[in-house]
């Protein structure tokens, strides 16, 4: 019997969830608490809507020309929080010739858990990209952050290295938060090792996720925090790799 995902949504027509024209799945549930998150609906398993695997993948396959420079992203939510049916759904989609990419945050990757490594390996055998949100290079930071430590985070990116798995690496510039000099230079040499690198992507905080959080009846934790801008993006990706 085919296992059934717990899916907030899905958007057809992704252009910035990996190459190509995605056809994007949010996963619900996530263990973060990101103060920046602008899917906070996407936190709760609660209310989802179920599908298999095949439902997803036939949706892709009967618009195969749409999609034929991109595939699937598994988005969320924290996709690896339903982990065995994210490689139901990765392995199907593969055995159609499907591109697929993860869009993960790390943080349910354990270097202690040989069982659990066992198994994301396996999904990993079937993910064409990874794309691994970094929220903060610092520990402590990143404690402050997102109420997690980074350590399993970038575990998890050295572990996608040691397999050779292709990866992005996605970072939110948060004013004030995330747009210091010497953590960006930090970032920057961190990664200078990693040869499966293929891209960095700078994401200018935004609040268009507030409207959420009232819907929600949840304050906002950033409050008056201001958007940060396309030129402080690239100003920043252009420390991360001065320092690579």
């Amino acid at each position: 019997m085919s296992l059934k995902g717990n899916i907030h949504s899905i958007e057809s027509f992704g252009t910035v969830d990996g190459p190509g024209i995605r056809f994007v799945v949010f996963f619900r549930g996530c263990p973060m608490r990101c103060l920046y998150c602008h899917n906070p609906d996407t936190w709760s398993c609660e209310f989802a809507k179920e599908y298999t695997a095949e439902e997803l993948v036939d949706r892709v396959v009967r618009n195969e020309p749409f999609y034929r420079t991109g595939g699937i992203t598994a988005s969320g939510g924290e996709p690896m929080l339903q982990l065995d049916f994210l490689t139901e759904l990765f392995e199907l989609a593969k055995r159609r010739d499907i591109h697929t990419c993860l869009d993960t945050s790390g943080i349910l990757f354990d270097p202690n858990d040989e069982g659990r490594v066992a198994k994301i390996d396996r999904m990993l055998k079937s993910a064409d990209l990874v794309m691994l949100d970094i929220k903060h290079i610092d520990d402590e930071e990143h404690k402050a952050l997102t109420s997690r430590s980074n350590k399993n985070v970038l575990a998890f990116a050295e572990h996608l290295r040691e397999l050779g798995v292709n990866m992005r690496v996605r970072y939110v510039l948060v004013p004030g938060i995330t747009d210091k000099r010497e953590h960006l230079l930090s970032l920057g040499k961190y990664l200078s090792r990693f040869d499966n690198l293929e891209k960095i992507e700078v994401l200018p905080y935004h609040t268009l996720g507030k409207v959420k959080y009232q819907n929600l009846g949840i304050d906002y934790p950033l409050g008056d925090t201001p958007d940060a801008t396309a030129s402080d993006a690239a100003a920043a990706l252009e420390i991360i790799k001065s320092a690579m």
